[in-house]
Formats: C-alpha cells, sequence, structure tokens
C-alpha cells in the first residue's frame, strides 16, 4: 500500500494522521508513503511564519520508505515521485484528501496509478477545506476536477456517518464501495503525566487548535466570562484566515485575568504539557467534520465538552468523559462546562483504536479484489466487529 498524504513541511493535523495511519497499516501490510511536500506558495499559507519549522516529533516506522516529496509546481518532483510508486509497485494507492491544493498532483499519480492496474483509494478527511471553500474559484476548480479523480476511485474511506451523507450530498457518490473507518487515537501526544488538580484551586480549562471562524472559539469566551471566578481558561493556537475577533474579546472580557492567550502553532513537546495541566478540555466548534484536539483529549483521558455537529458526536459517543452542548448557545456551552465538574480527577478511557482502522481497510480491500495478507486471509469479521460499508453514486 502506498500511503500519500500531507507532509511535515506544512504541518498540520494531516501530518500526523497520515503519519499515524501509515505505521498503523504498516503492521498488516507493507506500506510506502509520498508526502506532499509544499502545498502552495509559503506566502499563500495562514500559518507561513512556521513553514519548514521542526515542531512534530513523530517519525515513520524505519520499514517504510519515504518519498518527501511533492511541490504544487510539479517537476521535477512529481515525475520523481511517479517513479518511486513504480520502484514500490504497490497494489493499492491511498490518497488522504483534505485540501483542493493537492487535487491536480493527485490526479496525476492517479492516472499513473491506474495505468499499472494499482487500486485507487480515497480517504476524505472533509469535502474541502473550509478556508479554501470560501472562495468561490477554489471550491468551483475542486468541484470540477474533482470528478475525473472521483472516476477512477476504487473505494472510499469516510470517518463518519455524517461524512458519507455529505459526500453523498455534494459529489453524488453510489457506485464505489465506501467504508467508515472511526479516527485513530492520537496517543503519541500523551507523554506526560497529567498534573493533580490542587483541592481548591482552579478548575483548568483548555481550548486547543487553530483559531478559525469555524471553530466557535468567540462562543467559549463569551460562556467563560459567565462561570464563577475559580475557573482559568487557556487558549492556545494559531489564528488563521484573519480570524482576530477571537483575540480581540479575550483582551476586552471582564474575566481576562483569568484567561491565558499562546497565539501560536506550539510544538509537540507543549502540547503535551498543555494537555497535562488542563482538567477539562472545550471544543466550541461551529461545524466540523473531525477533530485532532477531541483525539489528543480523548488520548489523555481527559474530560471534554464539544458540540453536537458534524462528525464530533460519532466520534465521542462512545467515550465516557464527553459532555455534548449545542453549537453558538454560550449559555449551553457555560452549562455543560458546570455540568462536567463531575468529570473532573479521573482519566476516562479511549474507545478509539488504529487495529479497527486497519480492520475497516481490510473489509475495503476485500471488496475492491485486494488479497489480505496470509496471516489475515482466513481471518472473518465477527458479528461485534461489523465494519460499515455503503455505496455512493459517481457522477
Amino acid at each position: 500500500m502506498l500511503v500519500v498524504g500531507s507532509g511535515w513541511r506544512f504541518l498540520s493535523g494531516i501530518s500526523y494522521y497520515t503519519c499515524r495511519l501509515a505505521n498503523a497499516l504498516n503492521t498488516r501490510y507493507d506500506v510506502g508513503t509520498v508526502l506532499m511536500r509544499q502545498l502552495l506558495p509559503a506566502r499563500l499559507y495562514p500559518g507561513r511564519e512556521r513553514v519548514g519549522r521542526p515542531l512534530c516529533d513523530l517519525r515513520y516506522d524505519d520499514s517504510i520508505p519515504v518519498f518527501d516529496g511533492v511541490d504544487w509546481w510539479g517537476l521535477p518532483s512529481l515525475a520523481r515521485a511517479v517513479q518511486f510508486m513504480r520502484k514500490f509497485r504497490p497494489e493499492v494507492l491511498v490518497l488522504q484528501w483534505w485540501t483542493g491544493t493537492v487535487l491536480h498532483s493527485y490526479l496525476v499519480l492517479c492516472l499513473a496509478a491506474r495505468l499499472t492496474g494499482v487500486r485507487v483509494i480515497i480517504e476524505f478527511h472533509e469535502v474541502q477545506d473550509t478556508g479554501e471553500a470560501e472562495h468561490r474559484w477554489a471550491a468551483a476548480y475542486v468541484r470540477k476536477f474533482i470528478k475525473p479523480l472521483l472516476r477512477r476511485t476504487d473505494g472510499v474511506v469516510v470517518h463518519s456517518r455524517f461524512d458519507q451523507k455529505t459526500l453523498r450530498e455534494t459529489y453524488g457518490l453510489s457506485t464505489v464501495p465506501l467504508v467508515i473507518a472511526r479516527h485513530g487515537p492520537f496517543d503519541h501526544h500523551d507523554a506526560v503525566v497529567p498534573e493533580p488538580r490542587t483541592p481548591g484551586g482552579p478548575r483548568r480549562l483548555l481550548f486547543f487548535g487553530t483559531i478559525r471562524p469555524y471553530k466557535g472559539l468567540e462562543d467559549l469566551i463569551e460562556a467563560f466570562a459567565t462561570l464563577p471566578g475559580d475557573y482559568h481558561l487557556t487558549v492556545v493556537g494559531e489564528t488563521w484566515e484573519g480570524w482576530t475577533l477571537p483575540a480581540e474579546l479575550i483582551a476586552a472580557s471582564p474575566a481576562a485575568g483569568r484567561m491565558e492567550f499562546v497565539n501560536r502553532y506550539v510544538a509537540d513537546a507543549e502540547v503535551d504539557a498543555y494537555f497535562a495541566a488542563a482538567d477539562l478540555v472545550v471544543l466550541p466548534y461551529r461545524r466540523s467534520s473531525a477533530s485532532g484536539p477531541l483525539h489528543i483529549a480523548m488520548s489523555h483521558g481527559l474530560p471534554v465538552v464539544v458540540t453536537a455537529v458534524g462528525g464530533l458526536v460519532e466520534a465521542a459517543e462512545d467515550y465516557p468523559g464527553a459532555r455534548f452542548a449545542p453549537a453558538g448557545d454560550p449559555a449551553a456551552l457555560s452549562a455543560a462546562i458546570r455540568d462536567a465538574d463531575r468529570l473532573i480527577g479521573r482519566r476516562h478511557a479511549d474507545p478509539s483504536s488504529w487495529d479497527r482502522t486497519v480492520a475497516a481497510y481490510d473489509e475495503l480491500l476485500s471488496r475492491i479484489g485486494v488479497p489480505l495478507p496470509l496471516q489475515e486471509a482466513d481471518t472473518t469479521t465477527s458479528s461485534n466487529q461489523t465494519v460499515p460499508v455503503f455505496s455512493a453514486d459517481l457522477r
């Protein structure tokens, strides 16, 4: 299997996911990786000041050959990626989809794969990046040119029933096998023992992640001002898309003295420390297909208040430390935070599993006619391990 996804230069949650997925699949398959290195001109990237900085400690398994990587202008990197693929000789090409900036490169890789009989799978993290979709030309470009990619796709992977429904409505999918593979744990961010809460000390809330219009941070800032004085809020995140409203609200809030604002993309070692210091994670998204910070929180066993939007309900519905709140409702968010007090002080079991992700891929590969590894070929899926499979319409 050759997994293609985000590289380390433009570091994001998809960079981590691509690595974790490749490492998980490598426990059962021979895996190689092609990384998308230079996604677009750095000056156009919201996090341009940190492009190329060594912020990540995660690594690919030593047994995984890695091509790093493909640049948006194509030559010579894309030709070299095709050569890498032909040398690796995969049976399956797995494309991670999250942004239209990779579409032209994926079309080339897909065509090269199909010409040599390689099956193609696309794993969708969202239909299109929300910031891109705000630009009419970018949305039109993706909707037009993703169609030839989808026509050459043998299978699709999504993270939730919500994503499956969204893809069906957006692209009219109906004939290609599709499986739901729940997001695996982000337990690579669990290297620090959580700090014990001091009796009578502040309740330590944490918001973590990029600061964008859909993240709903302004709702949390308004809700936080209604909480008692023994609550403390730490906001850790990099501002994207010029969304400075949360920063302005923090500065003007009557509770500003109880808030700490770390307005940058933090390195992995700091991620561990911020989650270890938190009592409760709050994620007030207005919309979302998936959330890396949610999975970091669950891997730490922390209680989390998350809005009931998109695929987040399915991601956290089996997590005993989760409490849900309606989106865009600061009063309800405040009530959910107070209700979650009872969850503070103990570690909650994370139900997510990379083994289940690999099992979902097993199911999809079987459906598209790719033989499973010998050690798995005579293993059937038991009734309590069934992977949901759907059909979809490509037009």
